[in-house]
């Protein structure tokens, strides 16, 4: 699970009749039969989104070979897709959605009820590894009284539901191990996967809406940054869906071959500590590990001029963004003051759980140093992401570790007291709830806010910095999405001159 993939606003329906999906108008040109060569480090774990498929499938299969009743669009928008109409109740608690007419799976199989019935409850089962299964929790029944019409009845008013949506793949209800293989209604299907290597998907000819304006697309899938360059450098693909290595850029920057996009990121990188586990249910103590570490100096060594300070789970992108990087900034005398007052005057000793891809491992090494100036002394304990997902996100076994965040909306999981990192402020879920319950979007704007700012405060976590998005791509490419919201990369509106 590469990155733990969040919450929010419903939207209206109206003016969206034309064709959602492929944009634009497919013409008989050389880039309608090119074949789009896409590079990333983001391979999935496989191919089902709620079987911890990771940050990889995301990019690869959403919207791409899946799609939902709604898309969140690359600019944080919220659209309908696969829901041609919804109508809410007076109380909130009943939508009742019309499906799009005439659309089919890549199988053959049309579209109905009944597969979206079974794809929402794929995500809310009790296996279901989808980081949208607390948020759907809400969902009390769903019915289907026609092949065109889904109700769904909620447990309690719920302002992001449709957002929330937006995560929910349709997939044939009839298939079986999409593990390995796909069945979507999205404008690609899935060609061939060579594990370590590539992803191919081709163009749906039997697509509702408007068609890919490529062939297909093929993720050259890299370890490590520098191959990932040479492989654009040489032509082997055409765009990086995310540069690894800002030291590289300038080879591109400088090219007019190449054009650098530096676009809007929804990622973070946690220092998550276990709130339940001593001794960072103290709330001092997480004070003044958050307050002893530089994090301008971490992000300036790993990303240089690129990336931004966050101060929260907050991205600027949020609706109730705000900059907190000024509570618990980097102070070392603080630091020390807190842990004396806490009780460990000469500091104390935990493990890091750390994931062993970059830049988990160098950040580590890093807070590492920034602690031993306080006293506290971490033992860095390197771990894969499937070791990860076992230990620190199911079981909990940890103490603190790092991770990264690619959500958009995610700060309501600090509401959860039985997330993995464990923050516990009865007052903080109360304000999250009242948020989710609000009926209008200015009343969960101030409420957020409110939970945020204590949030931050209380050093839940220690929020390092935000990734930047930076896609870089050939000149002769265009339509490509340069925001990295969610991990999602659309590919259909790509073309080749």
């Amino acid at each position: 699970m590469r990155k733990i993939l969040a919450a929010v606003t419903a939207l209206s329906l109206a003016g969206l009749l034309a064709a959602c999906g492929g944009g634009g108008t497919k013409t008989a040109t050389d880039s309608a039969a090119a074949t789009i060569q896409i590079g990333s480090v983001y391979e999935p774990q496989n191919l089902d989104n709620t079987a911890g498929g990771g940050q990889g499938v995301t990019e690869a299969l959403n919207g791409n070979v899946y799609e939902g009743l709604f898309r969140l669009t690359d600019t944080g928008a919220v659209e309908p897709l696969l829901a041609q109409d919804q109508k809410v109740s007076d109380d909130g608690l009943t939508y009742t959605f019309t499906l799009r007419p005439n659309v089919k799976f890549h199988s053959g199989k049309a579209l109905t009820s009944a597969d979206v019935k079974a794809s929402i409850e794929k995500v809310t089962a009790e296996n279901s590894k989808s980081a949208r299964k607390s948020n759907l929790s809400v969902i009390k029944s769903i019915a289907t009284p026609d092949d065109a019409t889904v109700v769904v009845t909620l447990s309690s008013r719920s302002i992001s539901f449709v957002y929330n949506l937006s995560y929910v793949w349709i997939v044939n209800s009839a298939a079986t191990d999409l593990t390995t293989t796909a069945d979507g209604t999205g404008p690609y299907k899935l060609g061939e996967w060579k594990r370590g290597s590539t992803l191919s998907l081709t163009r749906f000819d039997g697509y509702w809406g408007t068609p890919a304006k490529n062939a297909g697309v093929v993720f050259h899938y890299y370890t490590d940054a520098t191959a990932l360059n040479n492989a654009l450098l040489t032509n082997a693909v055409d765009v990086v869906t995310s540069e690894q290595s800002p030291d590289a850029l300038a080879q591109f920057s400088s090219n007019s071959a190449y054009k650098v996009n530096n676009g809007k990121s929804t990622t973070k990188l946690l220092l998550a500590f276990n709130d339940k586990v001593a001794p960072f249910t103290d709330v001092a103590v997480r004070q003044a590990v958050s307050q002893a570490i530089d994090d301008k100096k971490l992000l300036s060594s790993i990303w240089g001029d690129y990336g931004t300070l966050i101060g929260s789970m907050v991205p600027p992108s949020d609706p109730w963004y705000e900059d907190l990087t000024s509570v618990n900034a980097y102070n070392v005398d603080s630091a020390k003051q807190l842990l004396a007052g806490a009780g460990f005057p000469n500091g104390f000793t935990f493990t890091l759980d750390t994931p062993s891809y970059d830049p988990h491992p160098t950040a580590a090494t890093f807070i590492k140093s920034e602690l031993a100036k306080i006293g506290v002394t971490v033992n860095i304990n390197t771990i894969t992401a499937d070791e990860w997902y076992t230990k620190v996100y199911q079981k909990h076994d940890f103490a603190a570790t790092l991770q990264e965040h690619v959500n958009d909306r995610d700060v309501v999981w600090y509401g959860n007291p039985d997330f993995y990192w464990g923050y516990d402020n009865k007052q903080v879920t109360t304000e999250i709830d009242q948020a989710e319950q609000a009926k209008t979007t200015d009343e969960q704007t101030a409420l957020l806010k409110q939970a945020n700012k204590t949030i931050a405060t209380e050093a839940a976590s220690d929020w390092l910095y935000l990734y930047p998005q930076i896609v870089v791509a050939s000149s002769k490419l265009s339509g490509y999405p340069v925001n990295g919201l969610n991990a999602q990369f659309f590919a259909y509106g790509i073309t080749k001159s």
